[in-house]
């Protein structure tokens, strides 16, 4: 591969630092952040399989080692929650989800709430839902949808998601130590 690390650095730092400044608020933090994903660049370089890819696997990097920086700073106060005493890691992270879950449920208005306790908390298949609510099922689906991202939209406002290829969510950490639907 033809371009190397001051190349990379040259033309994305900027980019990077902004992007890192936009989740993080402590401008000393971020620098030193900035200097842990540079030698992660430089370490993975060799890696990158495809010069094309490198905008999105920078930023893949960056965004990772942002989500390290919130693991490290909060896993104290994770630690301490009386959820993660005594079970293992799965077990763990299922009660506080289930625990947060439902409250921003409860925060939607009670058409979307309803509908989404029902669909996604007691697993009530959409087409019996859609049947004994006189519902046409595409109109469900759309409400489903529409429920599902009013969801999200309480969740990304209260925590940093970090998700997998397909868009499911795969870890969080709390933006502040206590939002208003936990």
């Amino acid at each position: 591969m033809a371009i190397n690390i001051e190349q990379i650095w040259q033309e994305y730092h900027i980019a990077l630092k902004r992007f890192v400044l936009s989740r993080i608020d402590n401008s000393a933090d971020a620098d030193d952040l900035l200097q842990d994903i540079l030698i992660k660049i430089h370490k993975n370089l060799p890696k990158l399989k495809a010069e094309a890819s490198l905008k999105p696997w920078l930023f893949q990097i960056t965004q990772n080692a942002i989500m390290d920086y919130f693991r490290s700073h909060n896993r104290q106060k994770l630690l301490q929650s009386d959820l993660l005493q005594n079970t293992d890691d799965n077990e763990s992270e299922a009660h506080i989800l289930q625990a947060c879950i439902l409250p921003f449920i409860n925060a939607l208005p009670d058409a979307q709430s309803s509908l989404l306790v029902a669909i996604e908390y007691e697993g009530q298949a959409q087409k019996d839902f859609a049947k004994a609510n006189g519902i046409a099922y595409s109109t469900l689906k759309s409400r489903v949808k529409k429920s599902r991202l009013a969801l999200r939209e309480l969740f990304e406002n209260c925590c940093h998601l970090s998700f997998d290829n397909k868009g499911r969510v795969i870890d969080y950490l709390p933006k502040a130590e206590k939002c208003e639907n936990c």
